[in-house]
C-alpha cells in the first residue's frame, strides 16, 4: 500500500496546486468586474472532496482492501486520465478557471480545447477521479459513497455555474 499511499498524496499535492491556481485566477476574474455565484455550496465541495482522499487511504487501511491488478491498473489509468482532462481544463480556460464559480460579465464562452465536445469537462474529470481512485487499492465503499454525494454536489453546482453562465455571457 505504500505506493498507493503515494499516490492519494500526489493527488493531494496536486489539490494543492488548484488551489494556488484557483486563488491567483480568482483575484484576476474578480479585478475585471466577476461576480461571485454559489459560495454556499463551496464548503461542501471542499470537504467532500477532502473526506474522498482521507476515505481512499483509510478503507483500504482500516478494512483491509487488497489491491487487485484486474481492477487497479485500469482505475490507475482513468484517475490518470482524469488528471490529464482536469489540466487541459485548466490551461484551455486560464484565468477564467477556478474552484469558485466566477463569472465575469460579458465574457465569452471558451470553445476550446476540451470546451470543443463538452459544456463542463471539468466535472467530467471529477467524476471519473472520485470513482476510480478509490478504486485503484479496491476501496469500493469509499467509491460508491463519494459518487453519490458527488453527484448530488453536481447537481446544485451545475444548476449554479449554468445559471450564473446564462445571465452573464453573451450567446
Amino acid at each position: 500500500m505504500p505506493w498507493y499511499t503515494l499516490l492519494v498524496l500526489a493527488v493531494s499535492v496536486e489539490r494543492l496546486a488548484e488551489v494556488i491556481v484557483a486563488r491567483r485566477n480568482a483575484a484576476w476574474t474578480l479585478a475585471r468586474s466577476g461576480v461571485e455565484h454559489g459560495r454556499g455550496h463551496y464548503p461542501v465541495m471542499v470537504a467532500l472532496h477532502t473526506g474522498l482522499l482521507v476515505c481512499c487511504l483509510l478503507e483500504p487501511l482500516l478494512l483491509d482492501r487488497p489491491f487487485v491488478p484486474a481492477l487497479g491498473w485500469p482505475m490507475l489509468a482513468l484517475a490518470l486520465l482524469a488528471q490529464a482532462l482536469r489540466w487541459w481544463c485548466i490551461a484551455t480556460l486560464g484565468p477564467y478557471w477556478n474552484t469558485r464559480v466566477i463569472v465575469v460579465p460579458g465574457a465569452r464562452l471558451v470553445g476550446a480545447g476540451p470546451y470543443r465536445f463538452l459544456r463542463h469537462p471539468n466535472y467530467v474529470a471529477v467524476v471519473v477521479e472520485v470513482a476510480a481512485l478509490p478504486l485503484v487499492h479496491s476501496a469500493w465503499l469509499t467509491a460508491a459513497v463519494f459518487s453519490v454525494a458527488d453527484a448530488l454536489l453536481l447537481t446544485v453546482r451545475l444548476r449554479c455555474e449554468n445559471t450564473a453562465l446564462a445571465r452573464a455571457v453573451p450567446a
